[in-house]
């Protein structure tokens, strides 16, 4: 149960993390605007990079309709009159979708990435850096707060 568990928020972060970039084509670039923002690309590398996700986005949404719809098979199949044979089967098919996302996702970030100079990678790397240093400190905060209340529960 746990690695089941494990294995479906591994999941929802993946299909998180391509909604993202369906939403990017969607949007028609309101991502491509902030990244054209904080990395200065110009009208032809924001062209560029909509092209590629428009291309990508019909290959990311067809692979998470097939997660989707497997992950609700597997949900269906627990019970105690469970069949290990179908569960294992539609497990691995589960897991190869997964793969596929994740290489798609990869390609993705890997095709944008290609669109850049060099300085503009670089600038994105410092942007990033700058994010994750305030993810953390966010969740330091966090888990700061929450001891602070679990110590206090007891006394009054």
């Amino acid at each position: 149960m746990k690695t089941f568990r494990l294995l479906a928020a591994g999941l929802a972060m993946l299909m998180a993390f391509t909604a993202g970039a369906q939403q990017m084509g969607q949007q028609g670039g309101d991502q491509v605007d902030q990244l054209a923002r904080m990395v200065d690309l110009t009208d032809e590398q924001q062209e560029e990079i909509r092209g590629i996700l428009d291309e990508m986005q019909g290959d990311i949404q067809d692979t998470q309709k097939q997660i989707q719809q497997l992950q609700q098979k597997l949900d269906g199949r627990v019970g105690p009159d469970y069949d290990e044979e179908a569960i294992r089967e539609d497990a691995e098919k589960l897991g190869n979708l997964t793969g596929e996302m994740t290489a798609e996702s990869i390609l993705l970030q890997s095709r944008v990435e290609a669109v850049f100079t060099e300085e503009q990678r670089k600038e994105l790397e410092k942007q990033m850096q700058k994010q994750r240093q305030q993810m953390q400190r966010m969740q330091q905060q966090m888990q700061q707060r929450s001891q602070g209340q679990g110590s206090g529960q007891g006394q009054q």
